[in-house]
């Protein structure tokens, strides 16, 4: 597989139907399910989606306020 060539690790399920299954690292998978969890709240705010600020600096700045209203709420 072109994942473990590169010296990866797949923490998405395969599909059950597949002859050869690579192993699963459950603790990898719940992390990485947090960080979709997190970037789907984020892009919740119109502004973070959409990327309305050109510069990275603004951009950042607009994550940073989401971030705090996330915690906040």
């Amino acid at each position: 597989m072109a994942i473990l060539a590169r010296g990866m690790k797949p923490v998405i399920a395969s599909i059950p139907t597949r002859a050869v299954k690579p192993r699963l690292d459950r603790k990898l998978y719940k992390l990485r399910y947090m960080v979709e969890c997190g970037f789907h709240s984020l892009k919740r705010f119109r502004a973070v989606a959409t990327r309305y600020e050109k510069t990275g600096t603004n951009f950042l700045a607009i994550i940073h306020v989401a971030c705090i209203a996330l915690w906040l709420n």
